[in-house]
Order: C-alpha cells, then sequence, then structure tokens
C-alpha cells in the first residue's frame, strides 16, 4: 500500500485502541471501590484484628484522583488485549509467514509473563514488605510519644501501582531475551558468558524499585535471575533446531531420483521374403 493508506491504517487501529480503553476506562470506574479494596487487602491484612486502623486523605480532591487512577491503571489492564491485536493487525500484513510465526507465540507470553509478576508482588512481596514498614510503629508508654501508621490514599496507591509496575516489568527479562536469540540479534552463549554482569544488574534493578528490606529485594532478584538461566537454555534449544531446520533445508534428499526407462532399441525389420521365390525367365523377359 501507498504511505497514505498505511497512515489511514495506523489512525483506525490507533482510533479502537483509544476506543476500547475508553471503554474500559468507564467500566473500571464504575467498581473503583471494589479495585482500591483490592489493591488495600494486603495492608488490611497486616492491621488485622486491631481496631481504629484507617486510611486518610489530606486534600479535597485527593480520593478523587486517586480513584481516577485507579480506573486508569485497571483500564490500560483490560483494554491490552484490544491493543495488542490492534498493534498486530497493523503489523502483521508486513511480515513474512516465519516471522509471524516466531512473533506469535511472544505475544501471548507478554501478558502472561507480566500477570505471574505482579502476582508474585501482590500474594509474596507486599504482605511482606508492608509488615516490615509496620515494624516502626511505637506503641504509647512512658516517656515516648506513640507512633502509629495512617496511610495516605494517593502514597499508597502510587507506591502500589510502581511495584506491580516493576514487578511485572521485570518478568518480561526472559520474552525479551527469547525474542533476540530469535532473531539472532544475541545468541545464547552471549548470554551465557554474561552471567556475571547479569547479576550485578538484577541485584541493582531490584534494590531501585523495591523497598528497602532484603526479603523484599531478594524475592525479586532471585526470580529474575532465574528467569535469565532459563532464557539461557531456552534459547540453547531454539538455536539448535533452528540450525536442524537450517541443515534439513540445505541438504539435498537422499531417496534417488527416478531415471526414465531406457527406450529399446529398435530392430532392424527386413524386409519380408516369400516363402518361394518364382523361377524368372530372363530369356523371356529380353
Amino acid at each position: 500500500m501507498p504511505l497514505l493508506e498505511h497512515l489511514i491504517e495506523l489512525r483506525q487501529r490507533l482510533l479502537y485502541s483509544i476506543l476500547a480503553f475508553f471503554a474500559c476506562f468507564i467500566l473500571a470506574y464504575y467498581f473503583h471501590s471494589q479495585i482500591f479494596n483490592f489493591l488495600v487487602a494486603p495492608l488490611q491484612h497486616v492491621f488485622e484484628g486491631q481496631s481504629g486502623r484507617r486510611m486518610i486523605f489530606t486534600a479535597p480532591t485527593e480520593a478523587f484522583f486517586t480513584y481516577i487512577k485507579v480506573a486508569f491503571f485497571a483500564g490500560v489492564f483490560l483494554a491490552f488485549p484490544v491493543i495488542a491485536s490492534q498493534l498486530w493487525m497493523f503489523v502483521a500484513p508486513g511480515l513474512y509467514k516465519h516471522e509471524k510465526g516466531a512473533f506469535r507465540p511472544f505475544l501471548i507470553a507478554t501478558p502472561v509473563m507480566f500477570t505471574l509478576g505482579a502476582a508474585l508482588l501482590y500474594y509474596v512481596v507486599l504482605p511482606v514488605a508492608l509488615k516490615f514498614f509496620a515494624s516502626f510503629e511505637v506503641p504509647a508508654g512512658e516517656g515516648a510519644l506513640p507512633i502509629q501508621l495512617e496511610a495516605k490514599m494517593s502514597e499508597y496507591l502510587s507506591l502500589v501501582m510502581t511495584l506491580i509496575l516493576a514487578f511485572g516489568i521485570s518478568f518480561e527479562l526472559p520474552v525479551l531475551l527469547l525474542l533476540l536469540v530469535r532473531v539472532g540479534i544475541v545468541s545464547a552463549q552471549a548470554l551465557a558468558e554474561k552471567r556475571r554482569y547479569a547479576v550485578v544488574a538484577v541485584v541493582a534493578f531490584a534494590g531501585l524499585v523495591t523497598p528497602p528490606d532484603v526479603l523484599s529485594q531478594l524475592s525479586l532478584a532471585i526470580p529474575m535471575y532465574l528467569l535469565y538461566e532459563a532464557s539461557i537454555w531456552i534459547g540453547y534449544a531454539i538455536e539448535r533446531r533452528r540450525s536442524e531446520r537450517e541443515e534439513a533445508e540445505d541438504t539435498p534428499s537422499d531417496a534417488p531420483a527416478a531415471k526414465p526407462a531406457a527406450a529399446a532399441p529398435a530392430e532392424a525389420t527386413a524386409p519380408a521374403v516369400p516363402a518361394t521365390i518364382p523361377e524368372t525367365d530372363f530369356n523371356q523377359s529380353r
């Protein structure tokens, strides 16, 4: 297609994606209280059985904009399949058949790995981190003022959203590495040789995006490194299968080619000889 038609199609795909996002945003805002309560559940479990616990907001518009952020955050998650499908329908016509087969598994694995990372945060890391933060409370006593945690709605939501994005994106590491191996930009051997640098990068990333307790940092660093190792071994398998396929395409077939049947040699045909040759009277013929 000419460039103008590509731009028209791109505009159409973007329009469908925006409409899908707004529809999901409205649906998420309708259930904003349930979604926010779901995100607050880990903190609620930390204070379970304690009376007088609450969350606060200090600005008149803070609660409203917090719910808007919740709806926006949930709307992006709900609309992602539609957005990804529109992106794929725009890009797919320009790909060869083997390129489509290479990219399709990674498109499926992307939301799955992101969900696994977010689930690890919500069910494992976040309860431990919140319990660690709540341990700095000081009860009322002689000569000491009580120090009690009263979380703000906006700050708590910002913390949870940042951690969900950090864990979800970190679990996309094998998807990215295997895609690079599949297209031939990097090799599994190169990834194996960079293990020491990968360890440093993983620990540094975990220290930046997680709370400052060691358990939370290890909860992200260990799975990320295990995913890196898994990417190396899966990369070896991808390269081995690719080399076998290339060898099969380059090697001629072992079956002997069928030769045409040799034509039978033509037999010389002798003139028919009569059984008895009549005698000729040469004197009479003269």
